[in-house]
């Protein structure tokens, strides 16, 4: 054998082990199927999904899981699109937004997580007997246009005979991560929050949780793991497998204490104290925002159709058929016992 023929070969054999050992990295390591995740952003509000990954219920069906935070909807549609990632957990609206640009691949809501929006009402001042007519007049810093915590707190005020764009001033041009810091530094009489800063701020005395949008705006798919159809078709048993998982967690949620699932999510939220962390998830436990099951239910959808055409961002209904499959959903309830 000639010296060249030799080293090629040892090349080859060097190119091969690489190609092996990068192959073995990308899947960790073993035969489960990997899925990569992007969520919206990292909230308490998932709680089941990172119970789902810690309790190993993910990998009890085969699947690994890479979790990334695509901040923002139009990011985390993006990222779906592009095939950065492979399941999207965002809210509903953004699988509607692009069916209705003409997308010819859309994005099915196929496991839902929440069920009512995960924002509160926050006042600067302690309100005793608080009622809704009080925010007129007021300044309100909420949220940013076209995203579902803006339109479910726009239709909360409308049902209370509010006009948010008349009767009070409605600050929506700053960006999600700095609504907190601005209210904070003194913009605004009201805010509309997110836990687990709800709760800081009134652990610190910045503010004062006064009511909830969830309660106010009813059920509705708020946020939901998504994938596009052809991935579905593809990949029936992965999605299969998923959905499971997602119902599990769900079942451990719903049958055990705000301490035990704050202590089991408290690895995504290090900088977090355990006594807000177990407040919030409390919070949101009380108000059912955690779905029971991953059914996205025709009334749930059409709560939310109601919601985003009363906000005039729907040009026409997109009904549940077209961008909901609930067939996996409905295996995993009749599977996982």
């Amino acid at each position: 054998m000639s010296k060249r023929r030799a080293y090629s070969m040892l090349l080859l054999a060097i190119v091969l082990a690489a190609a092996a050992a990068l192959a073995g990295c990308g899947n960790g390591g073993s035969d489960k199927k990997l899925v990569r995740i992007g969520e919206v952003t990292r909230s308490l509000f998932y709680a089941p999904q990172y119970v789902a990954i810690e309790k190993g219920f993910f990998e009890e069906e085969g699947l690994e899981i890479e979790l990334t935070t695509t901040p923002g909807g139009d990011k985390t549609m993006t990222a779906l699109l592009s095939n950065v990632i492979d399941v999207a957990l965002v809210g509903s609206e953004t699988s509607i937004y692009v069916y209705q640009q003409g997308a010819e691949d859309p994005v099915i809501n196929f496991a839902q997580l929440t069920q009512t929006d995960g924002t509160f009402l926050v006042a600067r001042e302690k309100v005793d007997n608080f009622d809704w007519s009080m925010l007129k007049g007021s300044v309100f810093l909420g949220q940013r246009v076209g995203g579902m915590p803006q339109m479910a707190g726009e239709f909360s005020l409308k049902k209370h005979g509010i006009d948010p764009h008349n009767d009070m001033e409605l600050i929506q041009n700053i960006d999600f991560a700095n609504i907190a810091p601005a209210f904070s530094s003194g913009t605004g009489d009201y805010v509309q929050l997110f836990e687990p800063t709800a709760s800081i701020f009134e652990k610190e005395g910045r503010g004062h949780v006064v009511a909830s949008f969830g309660t106010e705006s009813g059920h509705l798919p708020y946020t939901v793991f998504m994938t596009k159809n052809s991935f579905i078709e593809k990949n029936k048993d992965t999605v299969q497998a998923f959905t499971n998982a997602v119902y599990k967690a769900q079942k451990w949620v719903e049958e055990n204490s705000a301490e035990a699932i704050a202590d089991t999510v408290l690895p995504y939220f290090e900088n977090v104290d355990r006594d807000i962390l177990i407040s919030s998830i409390d919070r949101y436990k009380q108000q059912g925002s955690f779905a029971a099951d991953p059914i996205v239910d025709e009334a749930e959808w059409n709560n939310l159709l109601d919601i985003i055409t009363e906000a005039g961002e729907l040009e026409t209904r997109t009904e549940h058929g077209v961008l909901v499959n609930t067939e996996f959903a409905e295996a995993a309830i009749a599977e996982v016992k």
